[in-house]
């Protein structure tokens, strides 16, 4: 009877197996006699997946791209991700291409784990959603309308440091970096400031971020499910907050520039509607992961990089302290502070070079079209890389070598550095970005020096670069 059971079972195994084989070959067979880009769809059902995430984790994630480009071209290549037919654009002039075409050839995609986090992305098209945003965020986040926040964010980060970092002999960086940018996005984008808000947000929030964009498998325990638990215990406190803050601007206890929500709740579209409340409470959670992680990481990798480059820390040192020295006691920092910051800022971007925050984005082919005499097919997913560009010796000489300078006068070719994106998409926090990880700098510089206490620390990457254990540190107070 074992035996029957056992051959069973491998019956409904192979079944099963060839299935899979026969629909994944059929799925492909459609698009034979297509002039389709060079490369390999790898494996059945996964394709390459394995590869191109195994990259990231062992901390390189540039070697599926440069293995390709050399293997196939050093424009573009087909492969198979996440079970969709793709095509990788690698240089400035793809990139130039991609964020060009925005809506006209191809739309932002995102895998249905995100989706299914936010629901009320599903009432709407992407193309509608980018829009929206597009009209929204700009007013607000624009360097102009910035400025009268530097001073917020200057007070928040010495409190940060008072209490995370100072009287401490040896800090963990990431996590610490993390709470920073949460706790600043809870101040400007939602008016939270009670630490113990704050902190029940983050501990639920890291759950969400890390499971996001992962394998949507809706059981307990797993990250994904954690992230959907995660999202609408965050959704139900920020529909608390929504719902209050609307009776304050109501009563006049609060003012329609006072943040991102009541920007938010207070702006209508050209036909008069405004947002409804869970719309806006999946756009605020959306702006707190792409204002969180990137920018905590991007903190964490200027702390690693300067730890490793005396020379270059002494020089941040030197910039920040004659802004410092020109402060009177207990005076914040403020615009005119910031556009001093100038060799500090190139610093940041040289890290953002190295160690992009954002490793690239998917697209959707919207139509057939022909790019670099291959045929695109409607529905193919394409993917951009900013390490195809920022570590390609043919844009950036010694890509591997740390040179501010890099960034000085016109800077690089254009399309070449692109840690925010481009075109239409490009990350509408850019200013925002730059703004809280000059303060981080001048606030850290000002009050240690470090050294890493893990001297070869791997670094993994998912999606995110991560130093493996979050990056210890031993502070190094600086004399009176």
């Amino acid at each position: 009877m074992e035996h029957l059971y056992l051959s069973l079972l491998l019956l409904f195994v192979s079944f099963v197996t060839l299935s899979f084989f026969f629909l994944f070959y059929r799925h492909w067979s459609n698009f034979a006699g297509a002039n389709l880009p060079p490369g390999t769809i790898g494996y059945p059902l996964i394709g390459e997946s394995l590869e191109f995430l195994s990259t990231g984790w062992k901390g390189h994630p540039e070697k599926f791209i440069f293995d390709r480009m050399h293997k196939f071209s050093s424009r573009i290549f087909k492969t198979s991700i996440f079970g969709e037919p793709a095509a990788v654009l690698c240089g400035p002039s793809c990139n130039k291409f991609l964020f060009s075409n925005e809506n006209k050839l191809v739309a932002a995609w995102w895998p249905d784990s995100v989706n299914k986090v936010f629901p009320t992305s599903l009432q709407t098209n992407s193309q509608e959603e980018a829009k929206k945003m597009r009209k929204l965020l700009p007013q607000f986040l624009k360097p102009e309308a910035l400025q009268r926040y530097i001073g917020i964010m200057d007070g928040l980060a010495q409190r940060h440091f008072a209490s995370g970092w100072e009287n401490k002999k040896e800090v963990t960086v990431f996590p610490l970096a993390k709470r920073y940018t949460f706790a600043l996005a809870c101040r400007i984008f939602l008016s939270v400031e009670d630490p113990n808000h704050v902190a029940r947000l983050a501990g639920t929030f890291h759950l969400l971020a890390s499971g996001i964009i992962s394998m949507p498998i809706d059981l307990p325990g797993t990250p994904f499910n954690k992230a959907i638990k995660a999202s609408r215990f965050i959704r139900k406190e920020l529909l608390e907050i929504i719902k209050q803050r609307k009776a304050d601007l109501a009563d006049g206890k609060a003012s329609a520039a006072q943040d991102i929500l009541s920007h938010m709740l207070t702006t209508s579209d050209e036909n008069g509607q405004f947002m409804s409340e869970s719309d806006i409470a999946d756009k605020i959670l959306g702006l707190l992961i792409g204002g969180h992680d990137t920018a905590s990481a991007a903190c964490t990798f200027i702390v690693k990089f300067l730890a490793e480059l005396p020379h270059i820390n002494e020089h941040v040192y030197q910039e920040q302290m004659e802004i410092a020295k020109s402060k009177a006691p207990g005076e914040l920092l403020n615009w005119d502070d910031i556009q001093r910051m100038k060799y500090s800022w190139n610093v940041a971007c040289e890290v953002m070079r190295l160690a992009p925050p954002l490793q690239g984005a998917f697209r959707e082919a919207i139509n057939d079209f022909i790019f670099n005499g291959f045929t695109i097919p409607k529905g193919w997913k394409l993917y951009w890389s900013a390490n195809s560009t920022h570590k390609n010796a043919e844009y950036f000489p010694e890509p591997d070598k740390f040179d501010p300078a890099r960034f000085e006068g016109n800077g690089p070719a254009p399309y070449t550095f692109v840690p925010f994106g481009g075109g239409p998409r490009m990350c509408p926090g850019k200013e925002y970005a730059r703004l809280e990880i000059l303060v981080f700098m001048h606030n850290l510089v000002k009050r240690f020096k470090w050294q890493k206490l893990l001297p070869d620390e791997k670094i993994i990457v998912d999606p995110m670069p991560i130093p493996a254990n979050g990056l210890p540190v031993r502070l190094i107070p600086h004399q009176p």
